[in-house]
């Protein structure tokens, strides 16, 4: 795999995972939490998001195949999860749900939406098929997985920095900025809707 290959995988992981936009929206999910809550889910989002892009790298194409899904259905049924997470964020369920739990309990948005759909989407699940079978050599398939944690790790840089953004917005900051990106997250959400309609020649 050569530097100009290594770039181009760069650049394509890190506009699909986009590292730079998720920061805003872990400070929206993870609102009212402390710097350790914080942390926490940050490191368990990202140790999952690994996983399943590494698995999707190494076996997603025969996964799907196996169980009779297409990436556009997948792409689907992706942008349709994530749409009630942006319903989530835009009508404040997320707080009431919370505000409605005992002390002990959590709202743990790590797994889901965190993980999945955000992280390791249909997007960069599909993205790490295609960049794998571009050239299934060992060489080929461990540079883009290294390329894919170079990418999470920068996401991991900005989960860091979350707390401290979020101590300068305060707390009405924080409300206008979860209820702004909830609706940039809709948007994203039917955007994967429209690109799974179109992968399927149904759009």
């Amino acid at each position: 795999m050569d530097s100009t290959q290594i770039i181009s995988a760069f650049v394509t992981l890190f506009v699909v995972i986009d590292p730079v936009g998720l920061a805003p929206l872990f400070i929206a999910l993870t609102r009212d939490m402390t710097h350790a809550q914080r942390r926490r889910i940050g490191w368990r989002a990202l140790a999952i998001a690994a996983a399943l892009l590494t698995v999707f790298g190494l076996a997603g194409e025969a996964i799907l195949r196996g169980i009779g899904i297409s990436l556009p259905a997948f792409r689907i049924a992706g942008g349709l999860l994530l749409f009630l997470t942006a319903l989530d964020m835009l009508f404040e369920r997320r707080t009431e749900r919370r505000e409605g739990r005992t002390q002990g309990e959590e709202d743990d948005p790590s797994v889901f939406p965190l993980a999945t759909p955000l992280l390791a989407g249909p997007g960069a699940l599909a993205t790490m098929i295609l960049l794998v079978g571009q050239n299934e050599s060992l060489p080929h398939t461990l540079m883009v997985h290294l390329v894919m944690l170079s990418v999470l790790a920068i996401a991991a840089a900005f989960f860091a920095m979350a707390g401290q953004i979020a101590h300068i917005l305060g707390r009405t900051g924080t409300m206008v900025m979860t209820r702004l990106f909830g609706m940039l997250l809709a948007a994203l959400s039917i955007q994967f809707v429209i690109d799974g309609l179109k992968g399927s020649g149904l759009f």
